[in-house]
């Protein structure tokens, strides 16, 4: 977890990501908007990637990531997300609070 981090309307978002497993998950990206539940982002399965709403992930099976990227937020993009993953027997995952 970063915790709470600031940026500009307009600037590059890179949420970092990465996991330990056993095997080969399914990974996601969660959004969770002020006052509401969470929701699903991105899904991705082995060596692929995710696209939604301008975000963007790649899973990458080599060095156990799959970071979460848009190229221009805005404040509408302020939220807390969740990295997580499904799949595996031994698994751990994080999230952050990114405040735009």
């Amino acid at each position: 977890m970063d915790g709470q981090v600031t940026l500009l309307e307009g600037a590059t978002l890179t949420v970092n990501c990465t996991y330990s497993a056993t095997r080969y998950p399914t990974l996601f990206w969660y959004v969770q908007y002020p006052g509401e539940g969470p929701e699903l982002l991105l899904k991705a399965m082995k060596a692929n990637k995710g696209n939604n709403k301008g975000f963007e992930a790649a899973y990458n099976t080599e060095i156990t990531s799959f970071h979460l990227e848009k190229a221009s937020v805005q404040e509408s993009d302020s939220a807390v997300y969740y990295c997580a993953l499904s799949g595996t027997l031994t698994e751990t995952a994080g999230g952050t609070e990114y405040k735009l």
